[in-house]
């Protein structure tokens, strides 16, 4: 196995939902498992889903989905997109995260409340749904979209 720059963007079901105790510690662990690994990237959770982009070293990103796999507070884990990579999307993120509110006012047309479309099959709308949570990421972040 090559240790190529790799992206791998997984989905998956809290057993349990996770509060904002519960995914505070779960960033901390990831942040400092992530720093001597190398690994970078993006987490979202909203509504008792994940999704989130690893990238970084081949083995290592591989590794960590394996982790991610045998973890007993995921189910339902799949692989979204697998890829090499040029360069980082979230470079300076051991890991980036962004909680997703409720709102009461009415969402805007093509807002996006759920994972659920990334889970259709069709690569093109799983491409172009993590392109749209990518670049939304950054914008809320304050970061300039690549």
């Amino acid at each position: 196995m090559t240790d190529d720059l790799f992206s791998l963007t997984y989905s998956s079901t809290a057993v349990v939902p996770f509060g904002e105790d519960e995914l505070a510690r779960l960033l901390e662990s990831s942040r400092v498992a992530n720093v001597g690994t190398d690994l970078s990237g993006l987490l979202l959770y909203r509504g008792g889903r994940f999704l989130q982009v690893l990238e970084g070293p081949e083995s290592a990103v591989r590794d960590a989905i394996d982790r991610i796999r045998r973890d007993p507070r995921h189910r339902d884990v799949r692989i979204l997109v697998s890829e090499t990579v040029e360069e980082r999307r979230f470079p300076d993120w051991t890991m980036g995260y962004e909680p997703l509110g409720t709102s009461t006012s009415a969402p805007p047309e093509g807002f996006r409340d759920s994972f659920d479309d990334l889970d259709s099959g069709d690569a093109t709308v799983t491409a172009r749904a993590l392109a749209e949570l990518t670049l939304w990421f950054r914008v809320r972040s304050g970061r300039r979209a690549a």
